[in-house]
């Protein structure tokens, strides 16, 4: 890549964060936004020229439900100030749908919203993969009426966590390298500077969040998966992720 734009999210190992650390400070990050829950913790930040820019969180109550139909991954993407920018939501009932369309081999399936931005974007896991080939995800992004397709595969050589992304004409446009001595997980997110856009960083940022979680979220998947095939569970999905997949012309 030629002229690019950089930044750093930096996933951390602890609580002990200077977000999070002292009297009421969760109850006032709820005061400035209603997406940050009771249950949400922070989890890492975004970095841009040495200054903080983002800062991630998960729904902790949802991923570490007991019952596993109950159980979702929920990352959402704030400010520096705590104003709102994102989530990314693990669906359950479109991940199982796909995972059992492809005979049981797991495709988890994420749904963005990101602020501002009337579409909602998903991201999905490529079926279509054989043991020790890289994993892949894709998407699009609405510019207008256009979807800009995307594609994120996981580097031949990967040690840290290191995806490649590229464009619809297959051209590499950004890259995300893992750093695997860094416990949480830090990853170094370079973008070609005339690919560079807000919707686009939100949606990279956010993946970052996930894939502190992607393995434990690809193995729940795809056991809630083999028990749904086997008769031994049904999917009940919870009211939140339900109205993720309403008919937006229904009449109300």
């Amino acid at each position: 890549m030629a002229a690019s734009t950089s930044y750093t999210v930096d996933l951390w190992w602890t609580d002990l964060n200077d977000v999070e650390f002292g009297l009421f400070r969760k109850s006032r990050h709820r005061a400035k936004s209603r997406q940050f829950t009771a249950d949400s913790d922070v989890i890492g930040e975004v970095k841009q020229n040495g200054e903080r820019t983002g800062l991630l969180t998960y729904r902790e109550s949802l991923w570490k439900a007991q019952n596993p139909t109950d159980r979702r991954l929920v990352i959402k993407l704030f400010s520096s100030s705590m104003v709102w920018r994102g989530t990314m939501d693990l669906l359950i009932g479109r991940s199982v749908q796909l995972s059992f369309g492809a005979g049981g081999f797991p495709v988890t399936a994420y749904s963005v919203n990101i602020s501002g931005h009337d579409q909602l974007i998903d991201v999905q896991r490529d079926a279509r993969k054989w043991i020790g080939m890289p994993e892949r995800f894709s998407f699009f992004i609405l510019d207008g009426n256009t979807p800009r397709l995307y594609r994120l595969r996981q580097d031949w050589i990967n040690i840290g966590g290191d995806y490649t992304l590229y464009d619809q004409r297959g051209k590499r446009i950004g890259h995300l390298n893992g750093r695997v001595i860094d416990i949480g997980g830090r990853w170094d997110v370079n973008i070609a500077r005339e690919h560079d856009n807000p919707r686009l960083n939100a949606v990279l940022q956010l993946f970052c969040g996930m894939l502190r979680y992607n393995t434990r979220a690809r193995r729940h998947v795809e056991q809630i998966t083999r028990d749904v095939m086997r008769g031994k569970t049904a999917v009940a999905l919870d009211g939140n992720e339900a109205r993720l997949y309403l008919n937006p012309r229904r009449t109300i």
